[in-house]
């Protein structure tokens, strides 16, 4: 018996090979800042790691507006993500503070494999419900996104690069990034819930003070590009944790759900939905994108 080879779309796959190859650079620029320059190349790493975010976000979206979501798709993201938002932000993290933890002894090591670990079975546990129900649509993640937990640990980085600037290595706060790797350990693997803003397509509309806002939010990124991703991923973080106590009309402003309470998407010919696609998201089964877990 023959098998069938897998549907590959080229667009969201470019996305997915961009996402690898962020990831990739962002382990070459740790095992540079071994041998000098360090701040230069966690620089290096951390903007890598911010891209991997983008790309993990746009080949969702550029499969679901298509309409090239595939199982493909999703099992080549979540290979992706694991480099990405695994491996490269645990190497990170344990470069700049956990490898400086002696007592007690291995206690470093083990927080960033915890890390690994468990954005491994963060991806795996969300293919398997992708997998076994392919008519999901689900509007959230269950656990915290993968992309998101690195884009946290990237940013907050970055800030702590920002103000120690001139310095050779980062202020006594950088312990705070291994009570962070822990927590997001925890997040991830959790039934709290995120959204994945999927509801979001060019039918989506706001009023125009909405959409000002948003430029603005933009452009006030881009030009705090330091501090300002920090600001937005950590908001990310807490929303999570503090969701179950926000009322449905506000959810549905800040998830920018349809108002009937209906996703504003519809899957397209019964294609498998992303579990998050961000810096914060994981698509389940896009082309070139699986899910950003």
């Amino acid at each position: 018996m023959i098998e069938r080879e897998p549907r590959i779309f080229v667009l969201p796959t470019l996305m997915t090979a961009g996402n690898i190859l962020s990831g990739f650079v962002a382990i070459l620029q740790i095992f540079k800042g071994r041998e000098g320059l360090v701040t230069e190349h966690y620089y290096w790493a951390i903007i890598a790691i911010l891209a991997a975010c983008l790309f993990d976000v746009l080949d969702g979206r550029v499969a679901r507006l298509g309409g090239q979501e595939s199982p493909f798709g999703r099992e080549l993201d979540s290979i992706a993500d694991i480099v990405s938002f695994g491996v490269a932000p645990a190497l990170l993290v344990h470069d700049i503070v956990l490898s400086s933890i002696e007592k007690p002894a291995g206690l470093g090591w083990l927080i960033a494999s915890v890390y690994l670990v468990c954005g491994a079975m963060r991806l795996a546990r969300f293919n398997c419900i992708a997998a076994s129900d392919d008519k999901t649509n689900s509007k959230h993640f269950r656990g915290c996104p993968i992309p998101a937990a690195a884009g946290v640990i990237a940013s907050l980085t970055l800030l702590m690069l920002w103000l120690d600037e001139g310095n050779k290595e980062i202020g006594p706060w950088k312990y705070g990034l291994a009570v962070l790797m822990v927590l997001l350990s925890f997040l991830m693997m959790s039934d709290l819930e995120y959204p994945s803003f999927k509801s979001i397509n060019w039918r989506t509309r706001r009023s125009p003070a909405w959409v000002l806002v948003s430029i603005i939010v933009v452009a006030f990124t881009v030009r705090n590009w330091e501090w300002m991703p920090s600001v937005l991923f950590v908001s990310y973080l807490l929303y999570g944790l503090f969701r179950p106590w926000i009322s449905r009309r506000w959810r549905r402003q800040i998830e920018i759900e349809s108002e009937t309470g209906e996703p504003a998407d519809e899957p397209v010919n019964g294609a498998l939905n992303s579990d998050e696609d961000s810096a914060a998201h994981e698509s389940p089964a896009a082309p070139g994108k699986g899910s950003i877990a």
